[in-house]
């Protein structure tokens, strides 16, 4: 398989960064008029910022369930990420005015976020037998060995030694 990586692998990523976890649940799915366009703008959104870089998004990856689709993103900070969220001309507060204004909480489709910020050297990331993936992709991929080769030698806890295999 094409982008399989054969070893132990792990994140690497410079300084904090937040991580930022939106979705909705389709709660009646046979309104398609109501949850397909909050489908599409967040689509739509994702498009717009892998064309503007600038803009702070690592990388985002989304994840689909019966009634849920959820976006797991890597922002550079918080202060871009809400700037992005908070832009007057941008397209978030446009499908939140528009969302608001065909469903606000009348029950048809739910939205949700959470936003977690990480502190430079507050994360570790294993990978085994995979193509970069996750914040592999929003930063840099480094072999899982000397001090990276356990989760708390990762997190920069021990010599990474500590590792029983």
């Amino acid at each position: 398989m094409a982008g399989i990586v054969k070893e132990r692998m792990t994140a690497v990523i410079e300084g904090d960064f937040a991580v930022f976890l939106i979705g909705m649940r389709i709660n009646k799915y046979w309104k398609v008029w109501k949850w397909a366009p909050v489908a599409d703008a967040m689509r739509k959104m994702i498009v717009e910022l892998e064309s503007h870089p600038e803009a702070g998004l690592l990388h985002a990856r989304q994840h689909f369930g019966l009634r849920n689709v959820m976006l797991v993103q890597y922002w550079r900070s918080f202060d871009h990420l809400h700037a992005f969220a908070t832009q007057s001309n941008g397209p978030h507060l446009s499908a939140w005015k528009d969302f608001n204004r065909a469903i606000s909480s009348n029950g048809d489709v739910g939205i949700w976020h959470e936003t977690f910020l990480v502190p430079a050297g507050s994360y570790e990331a294993f990978y085994n037998n995979m193509p970069r993936y996750g914040l592999a992709l929003a930063g840099d991929c480094a072999p899982a060995r000397g001090k990276r080769k356990s989760a708390r030698g990762r997190l920069g806890l021990t010599d990474g030694e500590d590792l029983a295999l």
